[in-house]
């Protein structure tokens, strides 16, 4: 590995590892819920975002 092959967050604050789901509803669109990984049940009940299945893009077309 090389000094390039390794990226570094632009400042000191710890950085957040996620966890999803796809959540399937039969009547209305997919969602995904993203939420701290290891986040304990209290924390889960105010730490998450979802995604509704239009707000999705591919990530080769972002590239």
């Amino acid at each position: 590995m090389t000094d390039a092959d390794v990226h570094l967050p632009d400042s000191e604050e710890p950085t957040v590892q996620l966890d999803h789901v796809t959540i399937e509803n039969d009547n209305a669109p997919d969602e995904c819920a993203i939420f701290p990984h290891g986040a304990s049940e209290d924390e889960l009940m105010t730490n998450w975002i979802t995604a509704h299945d239009d707000s999705f893009v591919d990530l080769q077309s972002m590239r």
